[in-house]
């Protein structure tokens, strides 16, 4: 696919036909559109001017991200079981900006996320919360990020792999935390955790690829359990988590890829998460990181396929540099959202995912050549060479553990 910057003509006609039928989505599909086609043709009239626009302004969205690593704004006070994940949303985005705090800093971050342990295992979202694998892939992925033998030592593995035990279930799915419903996000997070960490054990994840493809669904995309409706996050744990497992041949690649390819919307660039949804920032990742793993998957059987992009790369940068920032910092769902160190977090991983292709090319950067994020692992959500350092780091100091709790 030739990858060049979309003009405002050339998009107008790809407007949402109601066929005279109006229902709250196609209202709600018109209005985000017409929104995003004002703000378009508002940059191609400023970009004529200045040719190194759309601008991502790093240093703007860095300082935001800084200060709230050390003091979060009151509204977050509703994420108070959602610590962890904070602390790797901010470390992440920062890494891609390449901004990060000083030692002192990421230090103190160590020994939070250690009051964040559960003496049974994994992490809460806060100290003396229960542990929960969402929060638990968080911490893990945060001290990966900062990567030093304090972050690395501070994990204690024994009872993390007790933790992962705890809450698997027979037919090898995983539930978020124990007692709770069984869920592909569940699985993903569970893999992830344990390849990090070399808790990997052959009988941990025993079945757990054939439940991960029994939630494939119709459409070609996965949904959280067996029977549900495609969506992009869980789209995206499945097929992580059988390439995780090295299980990709089980599952219908081809309608994925199908269904993939239909999320990305014609008019705005960016992703929608389920089929006639509006379009969300986040899905930049959560759709985005999907097709690397996808071009891997099919560059086994065609070696031509390894450099081939398999989305718009040019339409997802536009619809994050000139829909989704804030300018007095942070990124958002589309126009009218607030800003979020969620949607900061995952706007900025898609934006490296769309830059870095397949990871085996030159980046493609639209408009200043300042706007290249340092490349995001698809995988893990992290550094290429921080998933290596930390596999190889847990590869050197073995946890003394057995197979099973």
């Amino acid at each position: 696919m030739e990858n060049q910057v979309r003009c405002y003509n050339d998009i107008v006609s790809e407007a949402f036909d109601s066929e005279d039928v109006k229902t709250d989505t196609s209202i709600d599909q018109i209005y985000v559109e017409k929104t995003i086609l004002k703000l378009y043709k508002e940059f191609e009239k400023n970009s004529s001017i200045d040719p190194d626009l759309p601008l991502l302004i790093k240093e703007v969205h860095s300082k935001l991200l800084k200060k709230c690593l050390i003091n979060l704004p009151k509204s977050y006070e509703c994420l108070d079981a959602s610590r962890t994940w904070i602390i790797y949303w901010i470390l992440h985005s920062l890494w891609i900006l390449n901004d990060m705090p000083d030692h002192e800093t990421l230090s103190a971050v160590v020994k939070f996320l250690d009051q964040c342990q559960h003496e049974d295992g994994g992490y809460g979202g806060g100290p003396r919360q229960y542990p929960h694998l969402g929060t638990t892939y968080a911490a893990v992925n945060a001290l990966s990020i900062i990567g030093t033998d304090e972050a690395y030592d501070s994990i204690d593995r024994s009872s993390l792999q007790r933790f992962l035990w705890t809450v698997r279930d027979v037919d090898g799915s995983f539930a978020l935390h124990k007692d709770g419903e069984q869920d592909i996000r569940g699985a993903y997070c569970a893999i992830s955790i344990a390849k990090m960490t070399n808790t990997y054990t052959e009988a941990l994840f025993d079945k757990t690829a054939e439940w991960i493809v029994s939630c494939q669904t119709y459409e070609g995309g996965f949904a959280g359990c067996p029977g549900m409706e495609a969506h992009g996050g869980y789209a995206f744990c499945g097929i992580a988590s059988l390439a995780l497992l090295n299980r990709t041949q089980l599952c219908d690649i081809d309608s994925l890829l199908r269904w993939s390819v239909n999320r990305q919307m014609r008019i705005e660039g960016g992703f929608q998460g389920r089929t006639n949804k509006l379009v969300d920032g986040c899905y930049s990742f959560w759709q985005g990181a999907a097709f690397p793993i996808i071009s891997a998957i099919l560059s086994k059987d065609n070696k031509e396929l390894i450099e081939t992009v398999l989305f718009n790369q040019s339409a997802l940068q536009e619809y994050i540099l000139i829909c989704c920032q804030n300018r007095d910092g942070g990124l958002i769902d589309k126009p009218g959202k607030p800003r979020d160190i969620y949607h900061t977090c995952y706007g900025l991983s898609g934006l490296s995912v769309a830059q870095h292709g397949t990871g085996v090319m030159d980046p493609y950067v639209v408009g200043s050549p300042s706007n290249e994020l340092n490349r995001v692992h698809p995988l893990h959500n992290v550094a290429p060479h921080l998933v290596y350092n930390s596999v190889h780091y847990f590869i050197r100091h073995p946890p003394p553990v057995k197979d099973k709790n």
